[in-house]
Parts: structure tokens; sequence; C-alpha cells
């Protein structure tokens, strides 16, 4: 019988279609059976038309069927994927403006500080709910690849008190290792352009890296390349390298500090530590706005409402484009149609997966989710024992999984203490506020969320009634260090046809020169 791929939270913009064109360019997986589930019904037809387009162009048997009720969509499912953002960009502006107006100035609010534990607690009630669904309909033996952040929270309640086999799934280790290469290919021509004798290119292939921690906290613990390893040798590359100098300031700042180059953003990895955004008048000084990702202001929120605005918009436009051809050359590095394939062909794949740790990190808690290497093949994923991180990284990374123990048993168990304690040892709002602002804020936020989430519902009146007889403390009226305004649909509609002219303009033929007769150079 032919797979059954199931996708939670299908309205996904990108990652819906990117998943299902890998899957299919399998080919022993091309008449898999795909159901896609969404609570959005307008969001999840469109998604379907455009993936059933792609299908019907690439001529190929697998079938797709969509459905509002997510039982039906997780009946006899083989695999399960997951790319919900729960209480969607309503909620996520919360996030963002609630701390914000306590001093707490975040770029992407998905993972960690303020944001990202209360995108814990909305997440995790509905995690429990999938996984439930899952043990209850689904294959006995059926695999949860979640794609949703916080992924190390979202992961720790599935594996933990979920029942179900889970593994979570990011792309910030190929990220970093194309950066790492880059910089590798810099240092070894010494000054060399591009296209000039002697030039040599170095692809992500020919570097092979050993990468470990927490997930958006994950360190190169082992670079090699052309037999010798390059990990010492890092940091004189990212200095050097034209761009990466520019973007990259906080993790080349940590890698100084401490040895070894980390897998997330420059806007990322600023949020999770109590050093880089702090200071408002600071924060300038570590980012870069050439891109959201390398620490705007709420730079994610911003980029997600004006990609979700233009995909309505513009959605008629991507129904008449041609569909995207499906090829195994050209698959993306997801890992999740890599370790499918793995898992029904016996095919091996190496890569870097969210599990439980049990010892494969040595100096790191073993209930801890831990975002390791992993082989897959016909007989599961196995984790090699990667033994102790570096000391300073090690620490780093307990700071952030005390706070996400607290966040994932707070969720779970609707327990205030909890939820406030992993606000205080959150590293940048512990830099940020004191207790009684934290305490406010968490109420702030406890009812400005308050219908995403159902095992706080008892304490929101209560936090309301606190709210209501406190003085306010969260009165800061900053947009943010590095805010930008959201693009109108107009503008990028402008943006894009400007970008269009200038690609066409660089990509032209020029014309021949008209032939001129000469004159022939007299003799020196």
């Amino acid at each position: 019988m032919a797979l059954k791929i199931a996708v939670i939270g299908a309205g996904s913009i990108g990652f819906t279609r990117r998943l299902m064109r890998d899957i299919l360019s399998v080919p022993e997986l091309r008449d898999a059976q795909f159901a896609f589930h969404d609570i959005n019904a307008r969001n999840l037809e469109m998604i379907a038309q455009l993936a059933q387009r792609d299908i019907d162009g690439n001529h190929l048997p697998a079938r797709l069927t969509t459905s509002l009720d997510r039982r039906e969509a997780l009946a006899d499912a083989d695999y399960i994927l997951n790319t919900t953002r729960i209480g969607g960009l309503e909620a996520f502006q919360t996030d963002i403006d609630i701390p914000l107006r306590y001093g707490v100035d975040q770029c992407v609010a998905d993972t960690l500080c303020a944001g990202g534990i209360m995108y814990g607690q909305r997440n995790i009630p509905q995690i429990l709910a999938f996984c439930r669904d899952i043990r209850e309909v689904s294959r006995p033996d059926a695999l949860f690849l979640n794609y949703a952040n916080p992924m190390a929270m979202n992961t720790w309640a599935g594996s933990h008190y979920g029942g179900v086999r889970m593994v979570g799934l990011c792309h910030g280790v190929q990220g970093g290792h194309h950066q790492i290469a880059q910089v590798i290919e810099l240092l070894v021509n010494k000054g060399r352009k591009p296209g000039s004798r002697g030039y040599h290119s170095v692809s992500t292939g020919e570097v092979d890296i050993v990468a470990a921690g927490i997930n958006h906290q994950t360190w190169y613990v082992q670079v090699r390349y052309d037999g010798a390893d390059w990990t010492g040798r890092l940091l004189d590359g990212f200095t050097r390298h034209p761009l990466y100098r520019q973007t990259e300031k906080v993790r080349i700042d940590v890698l100084r500090r401490f040895g070894y180059y980390s897998t997330e953003s420059n806007g990322h990895l600023s949020e999770y530590l109590p050093w880089y955004r702090k200071r408002p008048t600071e924060i300038g000084q570590w980012i870069d706005l050439s891109s959201w990702i390398n620490g705007e202001t709420g730079g994610y929120l911003r980029v997600c409402t004006e990609g979700r605005n233009w995909f309505k918009t513009d959605f008629p436009h991507w129904l008449a484009e041609p569909p995207a051809q499906f090829t195994y050359e050209t698959r993306s590095q997801e890992h999740g149609s890599w370790i499918i394939e793995s898992l029904e062909t016996g095919r091996v794949y190496r890569g870097h997966f969210n599990v439980v740790n049990h010892g494969t990190i040595t100096n790191l808690p073993p209930q801890a989710i831990v975002e390791v290497p992993g082989y897959v093949d016909r007989n599961g994923i196995s984790t090699p024992r990667v033994g102790d991180l570096p000391l300073g990284c090690a620490a780093v990374c307990r700071a952030s999984i005390s706070v996400q123990e607290l966040a994932v048993a707070a969720a779970v168990h609707g327990d205030i203490e909890l939820l406030r304690q992993a606000f205080m040892m959150d590293p940048l709002v512990g830099a940020v506020c004191n207790p009684p602002e934290i305490e406010q804020m968490v109420d702030e936020m406890l009812v400005a969320q308050a219908e995403w989430l159902p095992q706080w519902r008892a304490e929101v009146p209560r936090a309301r009634q606190r709210l209501a007889g406190a003085r306010r403390l969260g009165t800061h009226k900053s947009r943010g260090a590095a805010r930008l305004a959201v693009k109108s649909v107009a503008a990028m509609r402008r943006e894009r046809a400007a970008a269009r002219q200038a690609d066409a303009a660089a990509t032209a033929s020029p014309k021949p020169a008209r032939a001129t007769r000469r004159r022939p150079a007299k003799p020196s």
C-alpha cells in the first residue's frame, strides 16, 4: 500500500509544498497519499490547489485529500508532519509587542525569551492533542516529524508526555554549514578572486562537520576540510569575510569568546543570550538591517505578515504559474523527505535531529531535547554518543534548557509559579526586567492570549484581576531599537517589479558592437 503522509498546519505558505515536493521527488514515494489538515479553510484550499497543480503537472500517481477534521487526516497515517503556528499572526503580534513594553526587544520570538515561552504555552496543549490522535487513529508505528517552533519545547512535550515516536527537524545546521564552507573557501584562496587562476571553490560536501547542542544553540564542535581540523581557523575567516563580518556580529562575538560557531542566525542568537539586546542604545551595533534574520526588532513577524498578505492577494498569479518540476537532484535539504526515504528504502542518510538526550551529550541533562548527529536507514534513526560539549558551550545550553524545562512543565500542568520562573530564568528577560515586571508581563500575556491557552483557563481571570488593581509597570513607549514598518502589498509589488527588471537587464545579451575599420598600429 502507498504511504500515507498527514500534514498538520498544511496552510503554511511555503513549507507544505516544499516538503511534499521533496517527498515526491523520491521515485519510490511518488504514489504517496497526502492528507492536508488545517483549521483555516481558505488557506487550506489555496495550498491544496497549488499542490494538486504540481502533482498533476509532474504526472504523478500521488493522491491528495484535505480535511478540517484532524482525526480524519491522521487516520492510518504512516508519517505526520507538523508545521503549525498556534495562534497565528494575531498571537505572534502579542509575543513581540507586550514584552517590548517591558524593554524586552526580540527579533524572532519563537524559541526562547518571552515570546518563545508563550509560544510554547500555546503549542504544547495542541502537541499533546496531536499525539493523542496519532496514538488513537494513525498507524501503530507512525513517526511524528515536528517542524514547528519552539522546537525543543514541542519535542520535549511530545517525547515525554505524548506517547508517540517523535523527532524534531530544523535546517539551522545546514545553513551554518554552508557559511563555514564559504569561509574556508575565503581562507584557502588567500585573496584570489573567484574565476581567477588557481581559485578553488569549496562545497559543503568537502567540509565534514559535527554539530551538537540544543536547537538554535547547536555548536560546530568539529569542522574538517582536506584532512585537517579547521575549527580554530573559523574566527579569522568570519572576521575577514566581506558579508558575514557585517551580518553575523553576534555569532562572531560568541565564536570569539566561546571558541565555536553557533548554528543559528544573528537575530535568533541575539535574543537567547543576556548580552546583546538588553540596552536599546547598544542593539544597533550587534545587528544588520539588510535582512530581518540579522536582528531586526520583530523582523520575523514583519516578513510573515507581509508574506501572508502577499499570498492572499497574489494567489491567482501563483496558481497561473507553471508547476514546479519535482526532481531528485533539486529537492531541498529539509530532513523530512530524506528520513522517510531512508526508513522506506534503506538508503542511509546522515543529518542532525532533535531527540531526547539520553546521554548522547554527556554534560547536558539526560531528559533535555538535544540537536545531534543522526543516521537513518531501514532499521530506524540512530544517534551516536557525542560526549561532552566544550564547557562554555554546555553552560550556554544548560541555561536555555532550564527555561525550556520550566516552560514545558508550566504548559503541561498550568502552573503559574513555574511559568513565572521560566520567564525569570530566561537570559534576556532576566537581564532586562525585575521580578515585579516579569510577573505583570506574564499576566498581560496570559490575558492577551487566553483563547489559545486552554490549560490556563482558571488562571486568566486571576491574572485579569491582578492587572486591574496594579500600577502598570510595562510603560516603555519604544517601537523597538530596530523596527521596520510592514510593507504594503502595493509596495512589495513595486519592489518585485523593479527586481525583475533589474534581473532582466543583467541577464540580457549585449548587442554586438558595430565593426569598424581600424588602421594598423604604427610599429614602435
